[in-house]
């Protein structure tokens, strides 16, 4: 493969579903009311619940059994209820919008900071990234977690700080992983052709999205990720881990 740039995806990529599942998401259920309570008049936290309010609102108009934001002109307390009530709701249905993930970003920058939580990463990964990186490829991260989560993870993570070996990072800001829009926006973004990139990930939707979009694909079978069927390993690819993708 003639690749100038990688673009990894990160749970089941670079990192285990369940440090995912079974740690970051369980934070923030277990921290929301504190986090909210603590942090009510600051304008992060007002900014983050006006998101999630737009969302909700544009939200009922498409499905139903959304839980709406009250109005700001409301009291604090039914606002905060209401807000933890549509938080909850939307990480039960596992959606991968913007306003949830910069909530979600936000809380965890407190807990890496304090050290509560310790970004997983798979014992390659850092190797691959010394590796690719001082060979003369970039390295890019395209993650359904915000920005911000995605530095957090590899700022703290248990291989240390990591972000040197990164040239950017792109969330659901850019577009949704599942359509292949967002990689030609990623292709404009970074100057490089679609066939020029490499995007590892763990997911058929995305690989297929990508694969339309002219990015090259490789998918990722880690532990605890989901099987892949026939079809979709014939079309891609597929490596255990990074030490086996050759670039050249």
């Amino acid at each position: 493969m003639d690749i100038k740039c990688l673009l990894l995806d990160i749970e089941g990529t670079t990192t285990s579903i369940s440090f995912v599942k079974d740690e970051l998401f369980p934070y923030i259920r277990r921290k929301l009311e504190s986090y909210l309570e603590s942090n009510w008049d600051s304008l992060e936290v007002q900014d983050d619940v006006e998101s999630l309010r737009k969302q909700a609102t544009e939200d009922a108009t498409k499905m139903g059994g959304v839980p709406e934001i009250a109005s700001s002109l409301e009291t604090p307390t039914l606002i905060l209820s209401s807000v933890i009530t549509n938080i909850n709701w939307n990480m039960d249905q596992d959606r991968k919008m913007t306003a949830l993930k910069q909530l979600q970003g936000h809380m965890w920058r407190e807990g890496y900071s304090s050290g509560e939580i310790q970004g997983h990463l798979y014992e390659d990964v850092e190797g691959a990234l010394k590796l690719w990186t001082s060979s003369g490829q970039k390295v890019y991260i395209y993650s359904s977690g915000s920005v911000e989560a995605q530095k957090l993870l590899f700022q703290h993570s248990v291989a240390g700080n990591l972000l040197q070996y990164f040239s950017g990072h792109f969330d659901t800001k850019i577009g949704v992983k599942i359509e292949s829009a967002s990689y030609q926006e990623i292709s404009k973004s970074i100057g490089v052709a679609p066939d020029k990139i490499l995007f590892l990930t763990d997911l058929p939707a995305e690989a297929i999205a990508a694969n339309e979009a002219g990015v090259q694909v490789k998918l990722l079978v880690r532990p605890g990720n989901a099987p892949l069927n026939e079809e979709i390993l014939q079309r891609f690819g597929i490596c255990h881990n990074f030490k086996e993708i050759q670039l050249k």
